[in-house]
């Protein structure tokens, strides 16, 4: 994935910029990504460019990692469905599904020109890039994903899980697409519209329907039911899990698929709201960043699962020094055995003509005071 981001981001720099395009490599790119994370991690991502990178005002990190013109800020990742599809191959090898599985959509806010841009009237941003996404109900890892394209994204995303629950909003939720689960021995759980043409009459009259009353509808496979919260309105779920019209025994007298739906729907949702606190969106006009961005974001949430770390920030600060590791000095770690001769220090200039007996415990190499860290062993 690296080579191929690598190879394209070379490959377009070279086409626009000609002999004035600087190759970049891996350790450009990983210092890259570590700055993207830290500035998710300082609440950084609305901050402009300019200003990270400012001697006075910015933070030190980021001039000391690379340019603020760095060739790869002006990257357009224009290969990226291949890049996509190879990080979402890779997402469920990483990490076991629990046994309820959400599938919803998510919108990546952007504003700019694309070719499948879309407005959702429902999400705070309104205009951006749709993104389905199958979640661990429970843990909200990202084990699949889809940039949405009109498919049969439920069917799409939730190849090779087998036993599982599928819960799924009015957005995708049918009885064709429970019967198809079914020869997958996948169940299914979610909200249904009124408009589909396989609900009864029944369920979708209110005249005279009393509050917090239920009525249900059975197929062989398929359980319905219409649940009024107040007055003349209804929510209808539809489950190939449920068998029997089981209700609570709190005062709202709920059906149990209500209770089992709201209990395991969050999934995604979370997800939104997890990688958003700490989110390394930046101001772009590109679309194919934006996506970028939401696999790095996405990764770094799976990988904190993988760690069954407590503290998340910690984790993203850590993970982002290590990425851009490579393009820092390395501190020398000092020691000074008895008997040994003294030498020229090896990072010292030849005009202070610095001796010292202490060797850098690393490389072996002479080192002065001056240049050297004391670090806990």
């Amino acid at each position: 994935m690296e080579k191929l981001i690598l190879d394209m981001t070379n490959l377009e720099g070279t086409r626009v910029f000609g002999e004035s395009w600087k190759i970049l490599d891996e350790i450009h790119l990983k210092a890259y990504i570590g700055l993207l994370i830290l500035a998710g991690v300082f609440k950084s991502n609305g901050e402009s460019t300019s200003s990270l990178w400012n001697a006075e005002t910015g933070r030190a990190i980021f001039p000391a990692t690379m340019s603020c013109n760095n060739n790869s800020e002006l990257d357009k990742l224009a290969p990226i469905r291949e890049l996509w599809d190879k990080w979402v191959e890779r997402l469920p090898l990483l990490y076991n599904s629990g046994l309820n599985v959400t599938v919803d959509e998510r919108l990546v806010p952007f504003r700019g020109r694309c070719p499948f841009r879309q407005y959702m009237q429902s999400k705070p941003a309104k205009y951006g890039i749709k993104i389905c996404a199958a979640c661990d109900a429970q843990s909200s890892y990202a084990w699949n994903m889809q940039v949405y394209m009109g498919l049969r994204v439920v069917l799409d995303m939730t190849t090779g899980l087998r036993g599982h629950k599928i819960v799924c909003d009015h957005f995708f939720t049918s009885y064709l697409l429970g019967e198809e689960l079914l020869k997958r021995k996948l169940t299914m759980l979610g909200t249904i519209r009124k408009n589909k043409p396989e609900l009864p009459k029944e369920l979708l009259n209110m005249k005279n329907r009393k509050v917090t009353s239920s009525i249900f509808a059975f197929t062989d496979t398929t359980t319905l039911v219409s649940y009024c919260p107040k007055k003349s309105k209804n929510v209808l779920l539809m489950s190939t899990l449920h068998k029997y019209a089981t209700l609570s025994s709190s005062e709202d007298r709920k059906p149990q698929i209500i209770l089992d739906y709201n209990a395991t729907k969050g999934g995604v949702d979370n997800l939104d709201k997890v990688t958003a606190t700490y989110s390394c969106q930046r101001m772009t006009a590109c679309w194919p960043l934006v996506i970028f961005h939401n696999i790095i974001d996405a990764s770094a949430y799976n990988a904190f699962l993988d760690g069954k770390l407590n503290r998340r920030r910690i984790f993203l600060e850590q993970l982002g020094q290590a990425l851009i590791q490579a393009t820092q000095p390395r501190p020398a770690v000092a020691s000074t055995p008895q008997g040994q001769k003294r030498s020229r220090c090896q990072v010292c200039t030849h005009r202070n003509d610095c001796k010292t007996s202490t060797r850098c415990e690393k490389c072996n190499l002479f080192i002065c005071k001056e240049h050297a860290y004391t670090i806990c062993t």
